[in-house]
Order: C-alpha cells, then structure tokens, then sequence
C-alpha cells in the first residue's frame, strides 16, 4: 500500500496540517484559505475537542518563503481518522476521495486478526515494564518481582475469569475458539499453544501440582499478568465490534 499520509500508528491520528496540506494539492482551499479558517470551518460539522481532534500542539515545519526553506513553529491537531476520513469526503475532489480510500484501507489492515493481536501484545508489555519499574522502586531486590509474580500474580483460569468480569466457561471459550489454549488427555486438561506459552509469548505459564490427599501429580495452566491485560485489551475491542 503506498503511503498517502503520515499517520502516527501509536495513536491513529493524522496531522491536521499534513491533511490541508495533500487537499490542497487538487485545486483546493491553500493559497485561498489560511489553515486556521480551513480547520475552524470543518470544526464546525460538529467535532469534539478531545475525541476527534486534540488541543494545540506546536510543531515544527519546513516553509516555502519566496525562494528560501525556512523552519517555522506553527500550530497543528492531530486528527482521529474518523474525522480525517470525513473531511476528505466532505472536500469532494478527487484527492480527497483517493485519501478517504486509502485512510478505510489502512484501518481494515490494522483490525485484521494479526495486527489486533499484536498491538495487545505490544500494550501488555508496556503495563508489565511499567508494573516492573514500580515494584523496582518500592523494594529494589533481584527477585521481588518474580516472587510476586509466582504467588499472587499468576492465577487460575477461574480467579482470571473473575478480574476480567466474566464467566468462567466464557472465557474458556473465548480462548479455545481463538486458538490460545487446547484441551488434553482423559481429564481434559486446558494446556496452552506452544506460541502462547512461557517460552513463546508469554501468557501462560504451567506449574507443578501436587495433591498430598490423593496423590495427584501433575502441572496446571495460570494465565500471567502479561496474559490478564491482553485478553482484557482483546475481549474489550471484541465488546466494540459488537
């Protein structure tokens, strides 16, 4: 896919400056419009502050000026493409229409299945090294943190099911259909893909079990923090599509 324009992934914004500038490029509004009165014009289709379009933000560009490249700080927004999308429809030009399109192409690449994933991935690492760092701080120990991981962190289908807000055979379910997890042996045993294990990326773990009343030997599956807020980031975008 060629790029069009820039767009920040990590936020899924647009600059609003960026925009006026590739609109204009088909007979449109620069050179007879300022950006200010371009921006506070389509403001008025009812945009919010906030949801659609961020506060001022300065930032530096490159200018034409007669003959000279010079750097000036002007104010920009950064624009949902929501908003994007809806202010190139509503320049009616062709360039408008061909950024449109290519706005609506790139968001049904990032709702594949595969981008979803690895975005949850990407934000649950974030939370662990954020959560990391904190504990660091409060007890500067080599090993507190896997500690804390070990005894009340890592938790059991049921207890995981709970902090998410869900029932317990529905999240089994979730991750059965979605390929996380597989049932095994005569006793049905929930065990993880290999891909989603310790070694892979880390949602589950499997500990060993010993049931000192009946004898029982054997290893049970825990989903780790890193797996709560992937599955919290993916079950919740599951409820928008809803």
């Amino acid at each position: 896919m060629n790029k069009l324009v820039k767009v920040n992934f990590e936020t899924q914004t647009v600059s609003a400056r960026d925009l006026y500038d590739l609109l204009s490029q088909d007979g449109g509004v620069k050179g007879t419009e300022r950006f200010s009165k371009w921006f506070e014009r389509y403001c008025m289709y009812g945009f919010v502050q906030g949801e659609d379009y961020s506060t001022p933000n300065k930032k530096v560009r490159v200018q034409t000026e007669g003959t000279r490249e010079v750097q000036r700080e002007v104010e920009d927004f950064d624009l949902s493409i929501d908003m994007a999308k809806q202010i190139c429809m509503l320049q009616r030009t062709e360039k408008g229409k061909q950024l449109r399109q290519y706005l609506i192409d790139l968001e049904k690449a990032w709702n594949t299945p595969e981008q979803v994933m690895a975005r949850a991935l990407k934000l649950a690492d974030k939370t662990i090294d954020s959560l990391k760092t904190q504990v660091i701080e409060m007890k500067p120990k080599a090993d507190y943190f896997d500690t804390l991981v070990d005894k009340k962190l890592n938790t059991n289908i049921r207890d995981t099911a709970k902090e998410l807000g869900i029932g317990e055979r529905a999240f089994v379910s979730f991750l059965i259909s979605n390929g996380y997890v597989f049932r095994q042996g005569k006793n049905r045993e929930l065990r993880p893909y290999a891909q989603y294990a310790e070694s892979g990326n880390g949602l589950f773990v499997l500990k060993d079990k010993h049931n000192e009343n009946n004898g029982w030997a054997g290893q049970q599956m825990f989903v780790t923090p890193k797996g709560k807020e992937t599955f919290r980031l993916l079950m919740g975008k599951e409820n928008e599509n809803e």
